[in-house]
């Protein structure tokens, strides 16, 4: 089982993942071992970038699509913390350490992009939820982005308005989707990946 927001590729071999979410026990019962040799199955991996955590709070054990994506071959987006209120700052930084130290399926380094985090954004219960700017999609011309008020959306905007700048770049309001306690959760990549069947 592997849900669409739990992995990010960048097209040539290489994958982002969690530890927290592909080897959790409500998963496939996988080890790091098993779970590369699926990758490299399914998808012609040959690289598997290994995050320990995604977000705190987050229902889905910790998706990628919030912490960390590819935005081309040999370039990743993360995020840094916005505050010293930012729920996420350790794992913000531990995220950015891990992607400066690896390299792509072609042994090059990568070419780490840092936005500001949201920080902490309390769902209707008012807990900590797991919002991010990273749970963007990118489509035909355009990237939408999750936004939520808060003071870093129009610097994450223009940091994206960077990286993608032959697309228009978008955002939407996106705290409704966060849900509460165990409902809802994720933004617009999250609500992108599956089909009914």
């Amino acid at each position: 089982m592997l849900e669409g927001g739990a992995i990010d590729q960048d097209g040539m071999g290489t994958i982002l993942a969690t530890r927290e979410t592909l080897l959790n026990p409500n998963r496939n019962g996988w080890s790091e071992v098993q779970a590369e040799a699926a990758l490299r199955d399914a998808f012609g991996a040959r690289k598997i970038i290994w995050l320990d955590h995604g977000l705190a709070h987050d229902h889905t054990d910790g998706h990628i699509d919030n912490v960390a994506r590819f935005v081309g071959p040999g370039r990743v987006v993360c995020q840094a913390p916005s505050g010293a209120d930012d729920p996420n700052a350790e794992i913000l930084e531990a995220v950015a350490q891990t992607l400066a130290r690896a390299t792509d399926a072609q042994g090059s380094k990568l070419d780490v992009v840092r936005i500001p985090s949201p920080g902490l954004i309390a769902n209707a219960m008012g807990e900590p939820s797991p919002a991010s700017h990273m749970n963007f999609v990118i489509a035909n011309g355009v990237v939408v982005v999750p936004v939520y008020g808060t003071l870093s959306a129009e610097r994450a905007l223009d940091a994206l308005r960077r990286v993608f700048p032959t697309r228009k770049i978008v955002g939407l309001f996106s705290h409704g989707l966060l849900g509460s306690g165990l409902s809802g959760g994720g933004s617009f990549h999250c609500i992108t990946q599956q089909e009914p069947s």
